[in-house]
């Protein structure tokens, strides 16, 4: 699957991160359209801005909740994947991954823009955001 050309507004934000936290992003954003590509029922995925931030959204299938991507300032050696605190989604991440992530309350997870990629259980994180509606 390939991943989708960048909106220029969203373009443009991720322009304005350094660096490292921008590479760290865009492979996150890969991973989402990977993860969403993989499950039936998804269906294509809005990429837009919410909060002035990256965001993606399930909106033809409303099978999952939006997930966005930021540069925390509370924390501003990591980025983060933040998903929609009225959910338990963080909190059962932080269950299952709670040696693989730091997290912020009940919003976010942050990642380091320079250690690997922790892929695999991120695209699992990923993949409960854009099915959450269906898990309900």
């Amino acid at each position: 699957m390939n991943t989708p050309l960048i909106p220029a507004n969203v373009a443009a934000v991720l322009e304005g991160f350094p660096d490292p936290v921008r590479l760290r992003l865009l492979d996150t954003r890969a991973l989402i359209f990977r993860t969403a590509a993989r499950i039936d029922g998804v269906g294509p995925l809005e990429e837009t801005l919410k909060w002035g931030e990256p965001a993606y959204l399930t909106a033809v299938s409303k099978s999952g909740t939006t997930i966005r991507l930021g540069w925390p300032k509370a924390s501003p050696r990591h980025c983060a994947v933040y998903f929609n605190c009225q959910t338990s989604l963080v909190d059962e991440f932080r269950t299952q991954f709670g040696d693989t992530f730091t997290f912020e309350g009940n919003r976010a997870l942050w990642l380091d823009p320079v250690a690997p990629l922790p892929e695999a259980p991120l695209s699992l994180c990923l993949a409960a955001a854009l099915t959450y509606h269906r898990r309900k």
